[in-house]
């Protein structure tokens, strides 16, 4: 159980979000939740969470109001739409977004909800997939102000095993965008690694182990590779949504001057992956670029 009576609210339980609010439902917290389509509901209240009306509903019940949304569109609808977040905002209150979205956009955001009501912003997009949800393991890099950030620290420990200040609002989400430079190239270099052993005659589902604790190694690696080699199919995270991160992170790179040509080609690939119908397969469906789906 929690060890407060902290008000909590979940807006947006897809993937992510969903887990994400079963570990703070089962961890005792008061919980208000919404999601645009009702069938994700259940499970919510089933363990005790309380389904609301709207985001502004949310809010009304809410000290901390976390949202897990698929784009910067559904941020701004939710928070500052009609019957949205701000609506039932005020400065006693803060709101923690666990969404992936342009950190210009995210400065912007935060600006605007502190100045018509006071509520605080911190942005923090998370990385560690379903599994990562589902084990209160993820990473979370966050954007806002040192105050926000320790009121909302203890509560985020129960989905985190990282929560790391990086700055000023957006600052989180540039620090995801770097996390999805690495995460979206390496996809590609292990799909490449896997078709690779294969053609050699290697099993590549035995290179995770073979390469452990050399320069070669990481989580990419250990957790990627061998479920290319499978042809997992679970969706664990969605193509579409890292395309739409490299895209950010390259509109990015060209407001800051910055040549990215390794991720250029990480985001191009991906695109592909998404033109040949993939755009809702898991990550390790890079391989598909190679050879076809093993039966």
């Amino acid at each position: 159980m929690s060890s407060d009576n902290t008000r909590l609210g979940y807006i947006g339980l897809g993937l992510m979000g969903g887990p994400m609010a079963q570990r703070l439902a089962a961890a005792g917290f008061p919980l208000a939740v919404w999601n645009r389509s009702r069938d994700k509901l259940p499970p919510l209240t089933a363990a005790g969470a309380i389904e609301a009306a709207s985001p502004r509903a949310v809010a009304e019940r809410s000290d901390i109001v976390f949202t897990c949304l698929t784009d910067t569109d559904a941020v701004e609808t939710v928070i500052f739409g009609t019957d949205g977040v701000a609506e039932a905002a005020s400065a006693d209150k803060v709101l923690v977004d666990f969404s992936s979205m342009k950190p210009d956009k995210a400065k912007e955001f935060a600006a605007r909800l502190r100045a018509e009501t006071g509520m605080g912003w911190i942005d923090a997009p998370v990385s560690g997939g379903v599994p990562g949800a589902t084990n209160g393991t993820l990473t979370v890099m966050a954007g806002g102000s040192a105050a926000d950030f320790a009121r909302v620290e203890p509560v985020v420990a129960h989905l985190a095993g990282r929560f790391t200040l990086m700055g000023e609002n957006g600052a989180g989400q540039s620090t995801k965008l770097i996390n999805q430079m690495i995460v979206g190239a390496g996809l590609a270099l292990m799909a490449e690694c896997c078709q690779f052993a294969e053609d050699a005659g290697i099993d590549p589902a035995k290179l995770p182990q073979a390469l452990a604790g050399g320069r070669a190694d990481s989580p990419i690696l250990q957790q990627f590779l061998p479920r290319m080699a499978a042809r997992d199919r679970d969706v664990q995270g969605r193509v579409a949504i890292m395309v739409k991160d490299l895209n950010t992170v390259m509109e990015s790179a060209r407001q800051l001057g910055t040549s990215l040509p390794l991720t250029g080609l990480a985001a191009e690939i991906h695109k592909l992956l998404v033109k040949q119908g993939l755009g809702d397969a898991d990550n390790a469906a890079t391989i598909d670029l190679y050879a076809p789906p093993k039966h």
